[in-house]
């Protein structure tokens, strides 16, 4: 299932790259900010707690779709700029193992235990 899993967000990664192509943005700014998304881990300075709302409000895909399309409602660029990279970024933490996160610690998310072999 985990093979089935990290397809389906290559796929969407795919998607988020296709989607800033056809913005009016140079591709050297889609690789400067593809990690900004993980500026939400400043939270964790304050507890897990805020720290797991605040990563997880950076890398929710239905907040990146929602800016998307509200940036193409309005025809502005810059949302959907946005929406782009937190889509983009967060499927390719999907990719690699790293879900939203759970209350009790940055290594625990939705996907499971970061670092932890899975038993699929």
């Amino acid at each position: 299932m985990k093979i089935i899993v990290q397809l389906e967000e290559i796929a969407m990664l795919g998607l988020g790259i296709f989607l800033f192509s056809i913005l009016p943005y140079p591709w050297w700014l889609f690789l400067v900010l593809f990690l900004a998304p993980d500026i939400g881990m400043i939270g964790y300075l304050a507890n897990n707690k805020i720290g797991a709302l605040v990563y997880n409000l950076f890398h929710h895909k239905g907040l990146a779709i929602l800016l998307y399309l509200i940036g193409i409602y309005l025809g502005n660029h810059i949302l959907q700029l946005i929406g782009t990279i937190l889509f983009s970024h967060s499927a390719f933490d999907r990719v690699i193992g790293y879900g939203l996160k759970l209350e009790k610690g940055f290594k625990f998310t939705h996907l499971g235990e970061i670092g932890k072999k899975s038993q699929d």
